[in-house]
């Protein structure tokens, strides 16, 4: 019989074949690198029992206007089931500037939350028990700056910094390759970096203090090979930086977190977080011999493909979310972002969200596939995608070796011309109908029923604006300058900067202030020219 097309392959381009037999895992043992839940390799999961003992952590990222307005939508959310929390800053708390800078004008408070000083991040956690949920920070380039308002804000509050769980994204190499929200070069933000994990290490220890992230590596077009390869060096680059800089591995490793896009292709996304697992594991035990074997457990978080989404028939979103969000399950998360079905619209309404985290609550509850760990384990098909996945990381960490590693490769644009051409080969196929994204090129409707979004105002930047003037007036402006001037003299001589940042947002620095004093200690960075 006819087969549809000539050629069937995943959304990486991989070849796949009609049917799989053991002929397609020739090499391949079980005891190797299949073994079980909770053990070296750990290809079926860090945990022994998995979902059995514990659901993954339900924990939707949300952040729009003020902190008062991403407030209320923590409250609602947990009110409604949710485990964690998620916080997404908007464009200029990213970029590290504040409301009133010129640059942030028109920007504030619309693709997430408007932080600008500690008055601020108070408000944002107000009323929280920060000693009770997690939190996650999805901050680069000024990371430690909100992480050491958000220490502040625990110790007034009374919470000890000993018993603060969490997440801080801090993952500035996936900034020069795909996001481009970067503030100072690569070596100085590494040392950044190196110093909120010393810092975790010693006083915060449940605090995830680096969240190596492929999501955005994904969402810049790159495959799942790609991704799976970039991120996992990437978090070798930030072993070897801390290793560097006097940390024993055993010391950190364990606290070290990754972050994984879920795209469409079903069976290679669950290969990817096996393949992700296996191969963190082995290379640890390969370039460092920790004796802790924690330090070889990658555990991770995933959001489903915003990438993936489409502005036309939005409602088919719910669909493609819930088929991602059952393919981290079933490749072992730890915990998950399930994506609103108006995101591509705007920030995701209240209904919208509560949709996208019933459909976590709906898998967990109701989908019994959390009864058995690693359910697809053994199936031909898997085991030899997971293969394929491993050894085409393997090759580019070859790649990367032979660059003299990530810094170099992102200086003479490796990894961003790969990207590119990944992106553009998949937008090839698109337009060519080699393959078909519904609503948009087959299946089209004409007319669309437009549904509700949310809307930010201009009064949001408005009132921060006027916050920040009020702030300026109120506080010592003597010991705000000493302490700005003590933060740049640690970062001038190589301490670790975490205690002089907490002193700097303890006495009314602004976010854009502490970001513009450490520019002139680091300088700026320009990004190499790719096309």
């Amino acid at each position: 019989m006819d087969e549809r097309k000539p050629r069937f392959t995943s959304l990486s381009g991989l070849d796949i074949n009609r049917v799989y037999s053991r002929d397609d895992l020739k090499g391949w043992s079980p005891e190797h690198d299949l073994g079980m839940p909770g053990k070296f390799p750990y290809t079926r999961g860090v945990y022994p029992t998995m979902y059995r003992s514990r659901l993954w952590t339900m924990r939707q990222f949300a952040g729009f206007g003020s902190a008062e307005d991403t407030n209320r939508r923590f409250t609602y959310l947990l009110r409604h089931g949710q485990t964690g929390l998620s916080v997404a800053f908007d464009m200029p708390t990213l970029m590290g500037i504040d409301a009133d800078d010129v640059r942030a004008h028109g920007e504030v408070g619309h693709c997430g939350v408007a932080i600008s000083s500690l008055a601020d991040m108070e408000r944002l956690f107000d009323g929280i028990p920060l000693d009770q949920v997690t939190t996650s920070m999805t901050i680069n380039g000024p990371a430690a700056v909100l992480f050491a308002m958000y220490l502040a804000v625990a110790e007034k509050r009374g919470f000890s910094v000993g018993s603060l769980g969490g997440t801080l994204q801090n993952d500035i190499l996936k900034e020069y390759i795909a996001q481009k929200e970067w503030l100072f070069p690569p070596e100085p933000s590494l040392r950044l970096i190196t110093d909120t994990i010393a810092f975790c290490a010693r006083q915060v220890p449940k605090w995830h203090p680096l969240s190596i992230s492929g999501y955005h590596i994904r969402e810049a077009g790159s495959t799942a090979v790609q991704e799976l390869a970039f991120t996992l060096y990437d978090g070798v680059t930030y072993v070897d930086a801390a290793v560097r800089a006097g940390l024993p591995v055993d010391s950190f490793a364990p606290q070290l977190s990754f972050f994984f896009n879920v795209h469409n292709d079903f069976f290679e996304e669950i290969a990817k977080f096996r393949a992700a697992r296996r191969l963190w594991a082995r290379e640890m035990a390969r370039r460092y011999a920790p004796r802790d074997p924690r330090s070889l457990q990658l555990r991770c978080h995933a959001q489903t493909a915003g990438c993936s989404l489409t502005a036309q028939q939005p409602m088919n979103n719910v669909v493609r979310t819930t088929m991602q969000a059952l393919a981290a399950v079933l490749g072992g998360t730890q915990s998950l972002h399930t994506n609103s079905m108006d995101e591509t619209l705007a920030l995701p309404s209240e209904e919208a969200v509560k949709l996208a985290l019933r459909t976590q609550q709906l898998i967990a509850q109701e989908s019994e596939v959390t009864n058995t760990v690693d359910p697809l384990g053994g199936s031909y098909y898997l085991e030899a995608l997971t293969n394929r996945l491993e050894e085409g990381a393997l090759d580019y960490f070859r790649k990367l070796d032979d660059r003299g590693g990530m810094v170099k490769a992102i200086e003479q644009g490796f990894p961003q011309r790969e990207i590119l051409d990944a992106s553009q080969r998949y937008q090839r196929e698109v337009e060519g109908k080699e393959r078909i994204v519904v609503g948009i090129n087959d299946y089209v409707e004409r007319e669309e029923r437009p549904i509700p979004i949310l809307k930010v105002g201009p009064e949001v930047e408005s009132e921060q604006v006027a916050r920040l003037s009020d702030l300026r007036k109120s506080r010592d402006p003597f010991k705000m300058a000493g302490a700005v001037e003590e933060l740049q003299e640690a970062a001038s001589c190589g301490e670790n900067v975490m205690p002089a940042l907490i002193e700097a947002v303890k006495a009314k620095a602004t976010l854009g202030e502490i970001c513009s004093a450490l520019k002139e200690v680091f300088g700026p960075y320009r990004e190499p020219v790719v096309l």
